[in-house]
């Protein structure tokens, strides 16, 4: 009993140490493509616009609202203590170093990193990517690269728009339904809203976007099992990248706290 039991375990450990030894190779191999081959400007901004661009009335509708909804909340609390005049502060810190950049990131791989995951498995299972190696295409520089480089570059543009419209939206619940004053709501974002804030947040989204287009792109090319496996690539995608947008955000705010 005790023997099996070491069998499961170790069985689970080496499937584990498989699976992430294959994620990270795939990553290398993308990057190696991408200093050795011609990157295909063309499907380069193709890609951004499919990723960014169409993701953007999302993303502005997600900032908004999020600024919002944490204007009010903060209001409720700081009114217990007097403090009504740091909702800005509040709002815009929050929006620029920690909801802006997550919540781009986890809306983008919901809409923009499962379309990834769908397209490249389904050319995987309909034999596309084959015939393309027939062909002596690099697969890599053909469907891979354009999507990771797109996504990375395109998310701090995306997180702006989130943080700006978020830091919006909290101006217009402070000013136009809680009537407090703007002067104190710019004022305090002013004080305390550094640069470096910003910079940090627009880190945070350079990194998510290799993220998402990194896991939605290996969960692709490597989709088995036909139509259902496609689905279950495409679940597995979205859930695995927001995650992993989570808990790296964790490690990248203590790292950015220290620079």
């Amino acid at each position: 009993m005790i023997i099996k039991f070491i069998d499961f375990i170790g069985r689970y450990v080496l499937e584990i140490c498989r699976s992430l030894g294959s994620f990270f190779l795939f990553l290398s191999k993308t990057i190696t493509t991408l200093f050795t081959t011609k990157l295909k400007v063309s499907k380069l901004f193709s890609q951004m616009q499919r990723i960014g661009v169409d993701s953007l009335s999302v993303v502005v509708l997600t900032g908004i609202s999020t600024g919002m909804a944490l204007a009010l909340q903060t209001y409720f609390g700081f009114k217990r203590v007097g403090g009504e005049q740091f909702i800005g502060a509040i709002v815009a810190l929050g929006m620029v170093r920690e909801l802006g950049p997550v919540l781009t990131g986890l809306m983008v791989a919901g809409r923009a990193g499962s379309s990834i995951t769908a397209e490249i498995g389904t050319m995987r299972i309909t034999e596309q990517i084959d015939a393309l190696k027939t062909l002596r295409i690099n697969t890599y520089q053909y469907l891979v690269v354009p999507r990771i480089m797109a996504s990375t570059i395109i998310l701090p543009f995306l997180t702006l728009f989130a943080m700006i419209f978020g830091i919006a939206g909290g101006y217009i619940v402070c000013v136009y339904v809680l009537e407090l004053s703007p002067e104190d709501y710019i004022s305090s974002i002013k004080t305390y809203a550094e640069m470096a804030d910003i910079t940090g947040g627009l880190i945070k989204a350079c990194v998510f976007g290799l993220i998402l287009s990194w896991v939605g792109a290996y969960k692709g090319y490597r989709t088995t099992g036909g139509a259902r496996g496609v689905g279950k690539s495409t679940t597995s995608s979205v859930v695995t990248a927001a995650i992993l947008i989570l808990v790296v955000n964790y490690f990248l705010t203590k790292m950015l706290e220290h620079l």
